[in-house]
């Protein structure tokens, strides 16, 4: 198995996800209301899916290996621009996250603001996993030897199999943080 496989696989979820965001963008907007909870369902899968599980093995493992290599000027620069992208797609769950806290703290201007951001992150993930899959994951196999991408592979199972626990960790200690405060 090629070492994009997996990460091909996990774009197929996000994908699906985006269009499920999509609908609820669509419902939203036609009762002038948004569910919170799907909102913290949205940011949960984005922030632990992919986010941490999926942008974590493509940076703490196949970026990281890739840097070790003497890769093209095209192909370090679009390395980069992935990365900053990762950043960009953090930076816009953030202010779902900080427009639903004003949203629940009365501030009710604040559900356009997250219909704003839920409809920016519909329009990046597309782009962002097409460049991806079309471009960057081809582009860096001739960089990897087989061995090397089997080895790929490995660190990405071990990587998973930690995520579950870190997933239940954080939220243990979050509900830890809620209830001492009574």
């Amino acid at each position: 198995m090629q070492f994009r496989a997996p990460l091909m696989i996990e774009h197929r979820l996000i994908e699906k996800m985006i269009n499920i965001i999509n609908k609820i963008i669509n419902q939203a907007e036609s009762t002038h209301s948004i569910d919170i909870r799907t909102v913290d369902v949205i940011v949960d899968f984005i922030q632990t899916y992919a986010d941490k599980t999926h942008h974590g093995k493509e940076e703490d493992i196949l970026f990281k290996d890739l840097s070790e290599k003497r890769m093209t000027d095209q192909d370090d620069r679009l390395m980069k621009e992935l990365i900053e992208e990762h950043v960009f797609g953090r930076r816009i769950v953030g202010e779902l996250v900080d427009s639903k806290k004003e949203y629940l703290n009365g501030d009710m201007a604040t559900q356009k603001v997250m219909l704003e951001k839920l409809k920016t992150l519909v329009n990046f993930y597309p782009v962002h996993i097409k460049k991806e899959d079309d471009v960057f994951f081809p582009a860096s196999m001739k960089y990897l030897t087989n061995q090397e991408q089997e080895m790929m592979l490995n660190k990405f199972w071990d990587f998973d199999r930690t995520m579950i626990h870190l997933k239940y960790q954080s939220v243990v200690s979050e509900l830890i943080r809620v209830f001492s405060k009574d």
